[in-house]
């Protein structure tokens, strides 16, 4: 999985380590982070390898994905969890050529080609009696429009439907595509925001009047790679107090 060494991806790891997957820990380097979470994994009895890796950096994901596969024997699921925001929220029409960028070489390039790549050992081997998914986690903003953070919205939107693309590609080869669009989530990511938040939450906004955390969208990722959702195929769950949910 991508983006392990913190927030939803680390509540992710150890997750699917109590499913029962080994886990191979992709994120840009932090060997702390990676120490203490190797460290929860291993003790649930699963095998943890970590790889230092800049999701942008599209001339090394063949050597990693390699490394992974020589490590574990194959991949049964992949979890598209890495992400950065924006450099600074403010006005669209002042939007920094170098945030725009980073937030689609990481979100939506870096995801796609990644994704595509891994897509790839998995229609190449047939695994009999495993279920094999590929997790998108996206944003509500894939729906939702901030338009003091466009870019990263409009990377996630892009994402949303690789999402749905992926699903109908690698149904041939009994993949599961799933997407998961966190709403709001307690970590690092948003920490900056926390007081808007806040005041949203106070206000009434969230039917379940709380900030989400990291395990509860580790908990629905665990569901969709344990293949506890049969006959579905690119739906996205949203995990996010029902924020987007439509009321009047």
């Amino acid at each position: 999985m991508t983006g392990a060494s913190r927030g939803i991806g680390a509540a992710t790891a150890v997750a699917l380590a109590e499913e029962g997957f080994d886990i191979a820990a992709v994120a840009l380097p932090d060997a702390g982070r990676m120490a203490d979470l190797g460290g929860i994994v291993t003790a649930a009895g699963r095998r943890f390898t970590p790889y230092a890796l800049d999701l942008a950096r599209l001339d090394a994901h063949g050597r990693v994905i390699e490394e992974i596969v020589r490590e574990f024997g194959g991949i049964d699921c992949l979890v598209n969890n890495a992400g950065v925001s924006v450099a600074r929220r403010g006005d669209l029409l002042e939007v920094p050529i170098e945030s725009y960028d980073r937030c689609f070489d990481v979100n939506t390039r870096g995801t796609f080609f990644w994704t595509q790549a891994v897509a790839r050992h998995m229609a190449a081997a047939a695994r009999p009696g495993a279920h094999r998914s590929i997790v998108f986690v996206t944003s509500s903003n894939a729906v939702a429009a901030t338009v003091e953070r466009g870019e990263y919205c409009m990377s996630k939107t892009a994402l949303s439907m690789a999402a749905r693309l992926f699903a109908i590609r690698m149904a041939r080869h009994g993949v599961g595509v799933y997407e998961v669009q966190p709403g709001l989530i307690l970590t690092e990511m948003t920490e900056p925001s926390k007081a808007r938040y806040d005041a949203l939450i106070a206000d009434g906004r969230l039917l379940e009047p709380r900030w989400g955390r990291p395990e509860d969208v580790a908990r629905t990722i665990r569901t969709m790679a344990a293949g506890l959702l049969p006959y579905t195929a690119g739906q996205e769950v949203r995990v996010d107090g029902g924020l987007l949910l439509t009321r009047f």
